[in-house]
């Protein structure tokens, strides 16, 4: 039974092993199917914030080239521009336009020294901006960012994490072409675009005489030093200006005058075509950005642009594009730009900045090269497969332990039948070897003439016949079990009211009973008629009072009663007796075949643990 046990054991721990490792593969494989999704919707959301910076650059290439005056000229009458009343977005300070001599001129005031006082301040701040970038295009110091010149520092990943996330997006899509990077929003190269003369006039004209240059100190004091108007030489200018250093498009002999005097200009049915490069980006200040395009004519450059406010624009993507998606409650998204940065994270967490895998980061392409994005987990969403999953894994525990346990069970009830049968064996061999002994022996001595008086052989003639019931009874016991287990056993019911059962029983048992000291008490008054096998009840009796005589033959107290009596319509029929009892456990087992109650009673004393069984 130890070895069956231990056998047991062992086959549980393998068998739980594999099921353990099975568990743990899958809930690693869920995590990182959860990480792969966010990373892929992360993307998604990079993607949005992107595409509003695309139509931004795409709505301010669309702007005419005479748009950054205050007043136009369109067919023959003079109108407003329609950046004069600023922009609608928070995070534009305001427009203007760098002249190739470095002069000034913004939609906002059609006279920057005596702008209206709304726009005053404003005024004042782009000027500023204008003196701030004409220095840093004298002293080459403005650098363009680029999406190529200035990526995100490169995070070391596990290539598991990179291949997971691979596979996520392409179970799906296609993603060879998506995974190519845009390295410009709007348009990639110089396009040449056609002006009237109007328009050309409108572009070289300043709206009031040009003054000197002025330094940001002293716009923002409000003192003003004039000074000769001056081209800035080819020296001077922005490293990156390539308009300054590619050859011009071929243009009409109009091209070639100097737009800058009007008198010059041919009637409005002559057009120019003018070089218009791609937006592109100089951090003023740490908080400002100077967006700006390169409008080439007539061999002048003019920077036409806004000036975009870092802050309130990370915070208006953050607000727009993060803030509301259910992303957002999973991870934290830092935005940086022009030494300013943006962070948003779930606030249930309390997750300090830099925590958790970074599960995302891009830098934009140009002109918002400078913007740059980093997402990282902080609580990665359950997959909705792991309920389902610790679900199965756990009824699958449950019936693999009752699996065992039955096994168990079962082998053991083998185990318990096969030793039980064995001692069954032995018990039927000595008791009948006994009976057999014991007739032989007497039939030997009636052989030998032993019995000499004739008073002696009746003896000898009743013990013989004692001991032939006796193995008959046993015969009958053990042909009557195997009826009853094969459920062949025939009953053949009468009906009465069990007074031969009782009287039967009294004359069999009256010999034993006084041979061991014991008394016997019958109760059994107004009994009705009912069907019953009286050769079954008989037995069944007979064995209940052997087993009495045999456990309470030690003891003082020797006494048996059988009691009959009508309830709820059946008939009742007990056995008592004054032995030592059966045992609070052994209750529910004693009527198991070949059973016995283990103590020192049960192994003094004979038995095949059949009688009661049946």
């Amino acid at each position: 039974m130890k070895r069956l046990r231990v056998y047991m054991i062992l086959f549980g721990v393998l068998l739980s092993l594999p099921l353990l490792f099975v568990g743990w593969r899958t809930y690693g494989a869920l995590d990182r199917e959860a990480e792969a999704q966010v990373r892929f919707f992360a993307e998604r959301l990079f993607d949005d914030m992107e595409t509003e910076m695309a139509e931004l650059v795409q709505r301010e290439e669309r702007r005419g080239v005479d748009a950054y005056r205050h007043t136009l000229v369109q067919d023959g009458h003079p109108v407003v521009s329609p950046l004069a009343h600023g922009s609608s977005d928070d995070f534009i300070l305001g427009y203007f336009q760098n002249n190739p001599d470095g002069s000034f001129q913004t939609p906002l005031a059609a006279d920057a020294t005596r702008a209206p006082v709304s726009v005053a301040g404003q005024v004042r701040q782009l000027e500023a901006i204008n003196m701030i970038f004409n220095q840093r295009k004298a002293g080459a110091t403005g650098t363009v960012n680029d999406a190529t010149k200035a990526p995100i520092k490169a995070e070391k990943t596990p290539i598991m994490a990179q291949n997971t996330q691979a596979a996520f997006a392409d179970r799906y899509l296609n993603t060879f072409d998506r995974k190519k990077s845009k390295s410009v929003l709007g348009q990639q190269k110089t396009r040449v675009e056609e002006i009237t003369a109007g328009q050309a006039m409108q572009l070289a004209r300043s709206e009031v005489p040009a003054a000197a240059p002025k330094t940001a100190e002293s716009i923002i004091a409000g003192a003003v030093r004039p000074r000769p108007n001056a081209t800035i030489p080819a020296s001077e200018r922005m490293a990156e200006d390539a308009l300054e250093s590619e050859p011009s498009v071929s243009a009409p002999p109009a091209m070639r005058r100097s737009p800058a005097v009007p008198a010059a200009v041919k009637p409005d049915d002559d057009r120019f075509r003018v070089e218009v490069a791609p937006l592109q980006a100089v951090t003023i200040d740490s908080g400002r950005v100077f967006i700006f395009r390169r409008i080439g004519i007539g061999g002048q450059i003019y920077r036409q642009g806004f000036v975009l406010e870092v802050q309130p624009f990370l915070e208006h993507l953050l607000k727009v594009h993060y803030d509301p998606q259910p992303i957002a409650r999973y991870t934290r998204l830092s935005l940086q730009a022009a030494g300013v940065r943006a962070v948003r994270s779930s606030g249930s967490t309390g997750a300090t900045p830099g925590t958790g895998d970074r599960l995302a980061a891009r830098t934009f392409p140009a002109p918002f090269g400078f913007v740059t994005a980093e997402m990282r987990a902080v609580a990665l969403p359950p997959s909705p497969a792991r309920q389902t999953l610790t679900l199965a894994l756990a009824i699958l525990g449950v019936v693999m332990v009752a699996g065992l346990v039955s096994i168990y069970h079962g082998a053991r009830s083998v185990l318990d039948l096969s030793e039980r049968r064995s001692r069954f064996v032995s018990a039927v061999t000595h008791e009948l070897k006994t009976p057999l002994t014991n007739i032989r022996m007497y039939v030997e001595m009636l052989e030998q003439g032993i019995a000499a008086t004739p008073e002696r052989e009746q003896a000898y003639l009743g013990i013989l016949a004692s001991e032939s019931a006796r193995l008959s009874g046993l015969i009958n016991n053990v042909l009557e079990l195997s009826r009853l287990e094969k459920r062949t056993r025939q009953f053949t019911l009468t009906k009465g009211d069990l007074s031969d059962v009782l009287t039967d029983v009294q004359a069999v048992m009256a010999e034993s009973l006084a041979r061991e000291g014991f008394t016997l008490t019958v109760k059994a008054d107004d009994l009705p008629h009912f069907a019953y096998d009286r050769e079954v009840l008989v037995q069944v009796l007979i064995n209940l009072m052997e087993n009495s005589i045999k456990f309470g033959r030690h003891l003082t107290d020797r006494h048996i009663t059988i009691t009959v009596r009508p309830k709820d319509g059946w008939v009742e029929l007990t056995v008592g007796d004054t032995g030592p009892g059966i045992p609070r456990r052994a209750l529910m087992r004693v009527f198991e075949d070949f059973y016995r109650v283990d103590n020192n009673l049960t192994r003094s004393t004979g038995g095949t643990g059949i009688g009661l069984a049946w």
